[in-house]
């Protein structure tokens, strides 16, 4: 009686080869769920807001978006390399008080503010991200720590050059005219006023990605 010699044992499947449904596949995309949500916004406002589909609104809407759209699309990039910036908010405040500070005192044309600012911001940035790999330290942690910094200074810087806690206007200055129309012009769209900010968004979003 001869005996049954055993085959190799059967192959099993990998799950991750098995086909999904394109249903599946968009169900598990994450920014699914935050179509969702907005589709949810849009929907209750719809209802309760009479005024909500008006075109003005959706510019108003749009421009609110933006302003909080072009901070996001830095602090995405960094929540899909695993880490976070919560001092990325009041760095915005930082920036537009060292323009506005820089310009004013110091007699400058504008736009030599906004440069002084951008490199005061790519600085704090960069300070950031050395004490993240040099401590170690969760970038949560080292960001909390530049948010609070920045917060008091914002305030106690401006009060000591000022005298107060607003920057002092510089509408009149050199270089507001132009900065005005790259930064806070409207643009007509079918006789919609947009804000520029809308598409400098759209452009970030776009290199971004």
């Amino acid at each position: 009686m001869t005996q049954a010699v055993a085959g190799p044992p059967a192959a099993v499947p990998d799950e991750r080869l098995a086909r999904e449904s394109p249903l599946r596949r968009l169900l598990r995309r994450p920014e699914f769920g935050a179509l969702l949500g907005a589709v949810a916004v849009f929907v209750f406002f719809s209802l309760v807001a009479d005024a909500f589909l008006q075109a003005d609104s959706f510019s108003t809407v749009l421009y609110a978006s933006s302003t909080f759209g072009i901070m996001a699309v830095g602090v995405s990039l960094l929540m899909i390399g695993g880490e976070f910036d919560l001092s990325a908010g009041v760095l915005v405040t930082t920036a537009a008080l060292v323009a506005a500070l820089a310009s004013y005192q110091l007699t400058l044309n504008l736009w030599v503010g906004v440069a002084i600012s951008l490199v005061v911001t790519l600085a704090i940035g960069a300070l950031n991200g050395l004490l993240y790999i040099k401590t170690g330290l969760p970038s949560f942690i080292v960001t909390l720590a530049t948010f609070f910094m920045l917060a008091g200074a914002n305030l106690g810087v401006t009060k000591a050059v000022t005298g107060n806690v607003a920057s002092d206007s510089v509408r009149d200055m050199d270089g507001f005219d132009s900065a005005r129309k790259v930064f806070a012009s409207d643009v007509d769209l079918g006789g919609v006023n947009v804000k520029i900010t809308v598409f400098w968004w759209l452009l970030f979003v776009a290199i971004a990605t």
